[in-house]
């Protein structure tokens, strides 16, 4: 019966959200229960009457007339965009997933690349070892980003073409999400405890007062606490987003975008512009922050902005999204 009331989603998932579709889908979903309990109790198997359930009701265009829908019946519907199967949802899953962990690590790795140019002023250091170390943090920091991206280019075209997932798929990522909130409950969590407590190590090693060598390790831990946190939110943002692309794939207004509830609560920008913008949203944080670093060599004060920007983007979803 879990195959019949698939098939019967999918028949049904690109005509418009009315209520007289919605009749028509009850209408038919019962005619092919009673059709399979039927068939049932004359002893056909499981596979049969699933085969002559899905032969006898499996026509839309032949029984939207009876239904009462042949007025929703529009030819372009079956047709329009890609129907992305499960296997590639899957794929696209664990693509997005890793991106946001290298993501995570490149922010991270830019964080603490001044760590190398402050332990050599407090250690005592040549200068060119901190410039070393600044350096190779932001060169592996860079080569993240560019294979994170290269990585998602081949699924570009989710965001840039039509496209539809069918029932089964949407309950499997609905699925998937929910199993998730909890640890991204956790991840962020994390995040934010981590960026709250960065000054206590370097306050503490400053009240103990035990020397350069030590302060300079407090000055670290500080960036290396930020830096974690930031790698939490940023993994747990790219995984959370990874469930509302392919959640956000059904044509709005139509019965496929009610599959599951959660597809009501995916992020839409009422602002083509605003949407434009948040899709580089942290990349170009990141360009930012490494600029203004650079520029003004305020290392210490420079990694706030990873702060303000998650703060920003969560206020841009709150008074942007439908």
């Amino acid at each position: 019966m879990e195959t019949i009331r698939n098939y019967l989603e999918s028949m049904f998932q690109k005509l418009p959200n009315t209520a007289e579709v919605q009749r028509a889908k009850f209408e038919l979903g019962q005619m092919m229960e009673d059709k399979y309990t039927e068939l049932k109790n004359e002893g056909k198997s499981e596979n049969e009457a699933i085969g002559i359930v899905i032969s006898e009701f499996g026509n839309l265009d032949e029984l939207a007339v009876d239904l009462g829908i042949s007025g929703y019946m529009n030819p372009n519907n079956n047709m329009a965009g890609k129907q992305v199967t499960l296997a590639e949802v899957k794929d696209y899953l664990k693509d997005k997933i890793r991106s946001g962990y290298m993501i995570g690590l490149g922010v991270l790795l830019c964080i603490c690349s001044p760590c190398g140019a402050l332990l050599s002023d407090y250690i005592g250091w040549f200068d060119f070892v901190g410039i070393l170390f600044l350096f190779a943090f932001i060169a592996l920091a860079v080569g993240l980003f560019i294979f994170a991206g290269a990585m998602m280019e081949k699924w570009s075209y989710l965001q840039n073409q039509p496209c539809s997932i069918d029932f089964s798929t949407a309950e499997y990522v609905h699925g998937q999400r929910e199993n998730y909130r909890m640890t991204n409950a956790m991840m962020n969590t994390v995040g934010v405890i981590f960026c709250c407590c960065c000054f206590i190590p370097l306050v503490i090693m400053d009240e103990l007062g035990v020397g350069n060598l030590f302060e300079g390790i407090g000055v670290v831990i500080l960036f290396l606490f930020v830096g974690i946190g930031v790698y939490f939110l940023i993994a747990a943002s790219y995984r959370n987003s990874a469930y509302e692309t392919i959640l956000k794939l059904n044509e709005r207004g139509t019965m496929g975008a009610s599959f599951v509830a959660s597809q009501k609560e995916v992020y839409r920008y009422t602002n083509k512009i605003v949407a434009a913008v948040m899709s580089v949203y942290w990349p170009t944080v990141t360009c930012i922050y490494i600029s203004w670093s650079f520029l003004s060599a305020d290392w210490h004060i420079t990694w706030i902005i990873w702060v303000i920007a998650s703060l920003v983007e969560n206020f841009i979803k709150n008074a942007f999204r439908e």
